[in-house]
């Protein structure tokens, strides 16, 4: 698949993977997340503390070791013309997570998705943010549907 991404979405990216990998490699001393990490880590069990602090432990890691490999690859072809499929899928992947990140940290809703802030305020810089990675996936998803 070719790639037609500025030099300056590129360093973006690549910002924004450096933060990403920092979020998810921080815990609270508590052994807590970010709160904006949470659509990354969903609810199994909404009604079983229990068993929903067993699949947390269980499948955190194996979730944590794919997104850093993910990560690790779109760093690497990050300045890449041409990717192949497997490149693809980490470069989908890790977009969705830098959106979905973003997304939580903005508090944006399925409904809230086409609103665009007009307040001035820092948000709106990561808004477009957030509107650029949805539509960077869309690209991603369509080229490799193809």
């Amino acid at each position: 698949m070719e790639v037609k991404i500025g030099e300056e979405e590129r360093q973006l990216i690549g910002d924004l993977i450096d933060q990403l990998r920092e979020l998810l490699l921080a815990t609270s001393p508590e052994g807590k997340l970010d709160p904006s990490l949470r659509r990354l880590y969903p609810t199994a069990y909404v009604d079983d503390v229990r068993h929903e602090q067993e699949y947390q432990r269980s499948a955190r890691d194996q979730l944590l070791e794919r997104r850093l490999s993910h990560l690790d690859v779109v760093e690497a072809t990050l300045n890449d013309a041409e990717l192949d499929s497997d490149s693809v899928t980490a470069w989908i992947t890790t977009v969705n997570d830098l959106r979905l990140v973003l997304g939580t940290h903005l508090d944006v809703s399925e409904d809230d998705e086409s609103k665009i802030l007009d307040s001035g305020e820092p948000q709106e810089q990561q808004q477009a943010i957030y509107h650029y990675l949805s539509h960077l996936l869309g690209e991603f998803v369509e080229a490799a549907g193809r």
